[in-house]
């Protein structure tokens, strides 16, 4: 393995993680955003009310995201063995 075929395996996975958390990471800051903004217009200032729904849509993103993200990590698997076997 050379130094191009290293930066390229280094890249797909890069890519590879970048896809994987970018659902939950992005449903966190949206449901963080909108409850900020809730607690802004109310001037409700329960430190609580941030937390639990951020983890309730986190958990239920990860459930819808679960399907995509094995089967991105086994073609990846796939890909690296396929590398580890031939030539």
């Amino acid at each position: 393995m050379d130094g191009a075929e290293t930066l390229d395996f280094a890249r797909e996975s890069i890519i590879l993680l970048i896809q994987i958390c970018a659902p939950p990471m992005i449903t966190a800051l949206v449901v963080g955003v909108a409850i900020g903004l809730l607690q802004a217009l109310t001037q409700v200032q329960e430190m609580t009310l941030v937390f639990v729904p951020k983890i309730l849509a986190i958990f239920v993103v990860l459930l819808i995201a679960l399907p995509f993200a094995g089967e991105a990590m086994a073609a990846y698997m796939e890909n690296v063995a396929a590398r580890i076997a031939g030539p």
